[in-house]
C-alpha cells in the first residue's frame, strides 16, 4: 500500500486529492483465530493515520475504509470451514451479521465524496472503530461468548479457512 500511494502521490498532489486504502473491522476489533489478518489490517488503519499527518500540508486527504462483513470469496471460505461457523456463527445475527454490498458501496462513495479519514458502514461498527479502547472489551465479551472460541480451535485444520481456488 505504501507503494500504491507513493507512486499515485505525483498525480494526486497536483489537485490536492484523496487517497484511499481499504482495511476492515478487523483493525478495530480483533478476533481469535485471525492472528496476522487483524494485525495487518490494524496496520492498514495506522498507516493512512501516518500518512495522512505527512500530508497534510500538501492539502492531500488519506483515508481508510473499514467495512465489515458483506459477501466475498474469502467469507465463502469462512462460512465452509468448521472452526469459521463456530467462531462467526454463519454471520447470521449479532455483532457479526453480514452486511449488504450495497451498504459497504455507498459507504465507500460518501467517504470519498466527503474526503474521509475513516469510513465504516453502519453507525454500530463507527461506534466500535472510534473507541475501541472501550467497545473492544465489549465486543470480545458479548461476541465471543461461552465456548465459542476454544470450541472453534478445536475444529481448525491445517489448511486453516483461507484455502486455494
Amino acid at each position: 500500500m505504501r507503494r500504491t500511494f507513493r507512486a499515485a502521490l505525483p498525480h494526486v498532489g497536483r489537485t490536492k486529492g484523496y487517497l484511499l486504502a481499504v482495511s476492515s473491522m478487523a483493525a478495530f476489533v480483533h478476533s481469535p483465530l485471525n492472528g496476522p489478518y487483524v494485525a495487518s489490517e490494524a496496520g492498514v488503519w495506522a498507516l493512512c493515520d501516518a500518512t495522512r499527518l505527512e500530508l497534510r500540508h500538501h492539502g492531500v486527504g488519506v483515508g481508510s475504509a473499514h467495512p465489515t462483513f458483506f459477501g466475498t470469496p474469502m467469507m465463502d471460505d469462512v462460512h465452509a470451514d468448521p472452526a469459521g461457523t463456530t467462531l462467526w456463527g454463519g454471520n447470521k445475527s449479532g455483532l457479526w451479521k453480514m452486511i449488504p454490498l450495497e451498504t459497504v458501496v455507498d459507504s465507500v462513495v460518501t467517504g470519498i465524496e466527503r474526503r474521509s479519514n475513516l469510513i465504516v458502514p453502519t453507525w454500530t461498527n463507527a461506534l466500535a472503530a472510534r473507541v475501541p479502547g472501550l467497545v473492544r472489551p465489549l465486543a470480545d465479551r458479548i461476541g465471543f461468548r461461552g465456548t465459542a472460541i476454544p470450541d472453534a480451535i478445536a475444529r481448525v485444520t491445517g489448511a486453516g479457512w483461507i484455502t486455494r481456488r
